[in-house]
């Protein structure tokens, strides 16, 4: 029960606090040494902050260039992260989708920030 209360009030606290807040989805690149550049992509799922850091890849090579992975790491960062690990938070984040559908209103507590992933890529002239 007192489980149940904890992660019910980290979930309400979580939708309050996070129901209007938006955050750019991709940074600038920052460049390295040897011609590296590194970029950062947020997203409410993996694949989404990997396709946003993709993006921003391309759009600091240009179309005359082809944009060269070096390292890529992604993150989970969601807001249950210091409650529970990211397979739970994805279990209580469908949850709150269903709960949300059956209500009638939107109980999301996926945020634009839930999954980040930096690249570090080179831009290879085609």
């Amino acid at each position: 029960m007192n489980k149940f209360f904890v992660l019910s009030s980290t979930v309400a606290m979580t939708l309050a606090l996070t129901a209007c807040a938006s955050n750019p989805t991709n940074s600038l690149a920052i460049q390295k040494e040897n011609n590296h550049y590194e970029v950062t992509g947020i997203g409410k799922s993996n694949l989404i902050a990997k396709n946003n850091a993709i993006s921003a890849a391309n759009t600091t090579c240009g179309k005359k260039a082809t944009v060269v992975v070096v390292d890529e790491k992604t993150e989970y960062n969601g807001a249950l992260k210091n409650v529970v690990d990211e397979q739970t938070g994805q279990m209580i984040q469908a949850a709150a989708s269903v709960i949300g559908t059956l209500a009638g209103k939107n109980t999301s507590i996926a945020r634009d920030e839930d999954y980040q992933t930096v690249l570090t890529f080179t831009c290879r002239a085609n």
